[in-house]
């Protein structure tokens, strides 16, 4: 009989889903060797290699990725029963696994200091992506709840807004177009811009107003990493498009600001986001409800610059909500 536990399949998924061993441990809390040893042990139960490994990469062999897609189903089912169980208790304690951009993490931790103070007996987890790995884990069951901007039209969600998210082109202090009291989409065309990797939400709302605006500015640099992104805003390498969330700070210190173009910022929606085939533990809806509750009231507090942006208004520019 195949006798794994459920801490083996725990690690195998972590490093499936890295493809490293050091991601992984950190991941879990656990050395690197503790990870290789349950790697091992669960080759053996198994009688073939799982991982293809060389100086440079880990790769799943066929065998491997067989595995990976039970292991997954196993502890999804483990953890719907952990959340029933929680349920039928009525206690709020156990797991909860958070999703978010990494446009959320400028909020989302102080956000949930509070529950944390009023729930001491949930434990929580943090996994930070863009829109298309948060799309991901959620269709893979790794997460409970998602904090996003776009819900998935991809799968079927419960997505319920809690909060304006305002995203803006933004500019270096002393670059001349923030000098400017108005800027047209044109006037963009010939700057170099920065912008976020394939599968960012923010990214996708960017290229849908300079698509619908027929404006195509050179693209000099890919980041992942919004505080990489603003650093070289700053320096004066490019133009940019952010979430006015992540450059409170900046605008409060005069080191960047946000272009007055018509219809921008862009005032879309927060939302706390999970499957509806997925029953929530009594920790989960607790959370869901304190993030409704309080959202809104904790970013106009803390983000008073970004809560005041307004659209610019101006005739004859496109208005579309690709977030």
């Amino acid at each position: 009989m195949f006798r794994a536990t459920t801490r083996q399949l725990q690690v195998f998924t972590a490093v499936a889903r890295h493809l490293s061993f050091v991601r992984a441990a950190e991941e879990l809390h656990l050395t690197p060797p503790a990870i290789s040893m349950q790697i091992r042990q669960l080759e053996s139960l198994v009688g073939l290699p799982l991982f293809e490994r060389n100086s440079s990469a880990v790769s799943l062999t066929i065998t491997g990725e067989y595995l990976l897609i039970h292991a997954r189903r196993v502890l999804s089912a483990l953890k719907d029963a952990e959340d029933m169980i929680a349920r039928l208790r009525r206690v709020e304690t156990g797991r909860l696994t958070i999703g978010m951009l990494g446009t959320a993490k400028y909020f989302l931790p102080s956000l949930m200091s509070g529950f944390l103070h009023d729930h001491p007996g949930v434990e929580i987890k943090l996994t930070e992506g863009n829109r298309q790995n948060l799309v991901e884990c959620l269709h893979r069951n790794e997460i409970d709840l998602a904090i996003m901007g776009r819900p998935p039209s991809e799968l079927d969600t419960r997505a319920e807004p809690f909060a304006p998210h305002p995203l803006a082109f933004v500019a270096a202090a002393d670059h001349p177009l923030a000098q400017l009291e108005a800027v047209t989409p044109i006037q963009l065309s010939a700057e170099p811009f920065i912008m976020r990797e394939h599968g960012s939400g923010t990214r996708l709302a960017m290229e849908s107003c300079l698509r619908r605006w027929r404006v195509h500015p050179p693209v000099i640099m890919q980041m992942t990493s919004n505080e990489s992104i603003k650093q070289a805003v700053i320096a004066r390498m490019g133009l940019s498009f952010l979430s006015l969330h992540t450059i409170e700070t900046e605008l409060s210190l005069g080191r960047l600001r946000w272009l007055p173009i018509a219809d921008t910022p862009l005032i879309r929606q927060w939302h706390i986001v999970h499957l509806r085939a997925r029953a929530l533990s009594p920790a989960a809806e607790a959370f869901r409800y304190d993030i409704l509750e309080r959202g809104a009231a904790f970013l106009r507090t803390h983000f008073p610059l970004a809560s005041s942006a307004r659209a610019v208004e101006m005739p004859g520019t496109p208005d579309e909500s690709p977030t």
